[in-house]
């Protein structure tokens, strides 16, 4: 199996567990782009997001990791909608 096609079945694998895992974080995209990983997309919490990187670095081990991932506004808002 070549070097493409192992970082192929890592990411798949790591699709599988961000998925099934009891995180179920199906948000987050996953791409290989120029030899690296880049994982980006929208979580719930910081904490989720904290938990899908550390999966990610376990799954992903000596691969270029990049991520974008944001935290989904979810706060009650601070003041009425003003209606006109």
């Amino acid at each position: 199996m070549s070097g493409a096609d192992m970082a192929e079945y890592r990411i798949a694998h790591l699709r599988d567990r961000l998925a099934s895992d009891d995180i179920a974080e199906l948000g987050v995209r996953i791409e290989e782009r120029g030899g690296s990983v880049m994982l980006y997309g929208t979580v719930s919490s910081a904490a989720c997001r904290s938990e899908v990187l550390r999966i990610a670095r376990e799954e992903l081990a000596g691969l270029p990791l990049h991520e974008d991932l944001v935290v989904a506004g979810s706060d009650a808002p601070t003041h009425p909608e003003e209606l006109s």
